[in-house]
Order: structure tokens, then sequence, then C-alpha cells
């Protein structure tokens, strides 16, 4: 399968947040393509530590992913990529698109310097526990959200 990875364009923006909103658990809390979805993108797009990524392939946005690099004082300075948003369209999952975005995803991290990749999943998504865990994350920390709006 002959996939591009690239950062997103402002046209990607509704294959993404269809992607995105694919899902029983995300879909309330995604919503359909808006302003407030224009205006992240924005954000993310003129933000030098974060990155909105497609897996095209054949020309159609097929995957999406958002990567934030996080610098810190802890771990001596290191500079940690959060991922988050991973999705892949429904009719390619299973066939290693899934493994190979974040494959790429960690070596971009490297190549920032990043000394840790982190990410959090909802604790319904079996799946997706079992996919991170073959990728070799480990289930190290317990997370915890607080809604504000």
């Amino acid at each position: 399968m002959p996939v591009e990875f690239r950062l997103a364009r402002p046209g990607d923006l509704p294959a993404i947040v269809s992607l995105i909103a694919d899902d029983a658990i995300a879909a309330a809390r995604t919503g359909e393509l808006g302003e407030e979805h224009r205006a992240a993108f924005d954000a993310i797009e003129a933000d030098p530590g974060n990155e909105l990524v497609v897996a095209e392939l054949d020309g159609e946005v097929v995957g999406t992913m958002q990567l934030t690099y996080i610098p810190g004082i802890s771990r001596r300075g290191a500079l940690r990529m959060q991922i988050e948003a991973v999705r892949v369209a429904a009719p390619l999952r299973g066939r290693g698109l899934g493994r190979r975005m974040m494959e790429w995803a960690v070596e971009r991290g490297r190549a920032r310097g990043c000394a840790l990749v982190q990410l959090t999943t909802d604790k319904a998504r079996k799946d997706a526990h079992r996919f991170y865990d073959s990728l070799g994350f480990v289930a190290s920390h317990e997370g915890y959200k607080l809604t504000l709006s």
C-alpha cells in the first residue's frame, strides 16, 4: 500500500473530522465540521509544537493523527511527543496502515529529539489497547481528565 504521510492542508479538514467522528466513542464529542474545527486547524497549523498529519492513499485521506511536542523540566528537560486522534478509514483497518502511521510518528519524534512518546486512549477501546501494546507502548500511568465545557 503506497501511503504518503504529510502535514494536513486546509482542504483535508472535512476528511479529518469525518475520520475522527467515525467512531461511537468520538462522534458526539467531535460533532460535524464547523467553524470550531477550522479555528482549531488554524491554531494547530500556526503552532510549531503541533502537527496535524494525514495518511494519503491514491489522493484520498485515509488516516490522521495529531502530534504535539511538549518541552518539560522533568526527565532532564526532555522533549516528549504526545500522539492524539489516531484514526484509520474503516475499510483499511486491520491492514497495517495504523502500524505504519505509528512507526512514522515515532520516527518523527526521534528526528525532533524527543526522549519519550506518549498517548492516551479511552478505557473502552480494548482493540486500541492491544494495538498499542503490540507496538511496545506500556500502560505505565493512569490518566485523568476534567471537562471544562
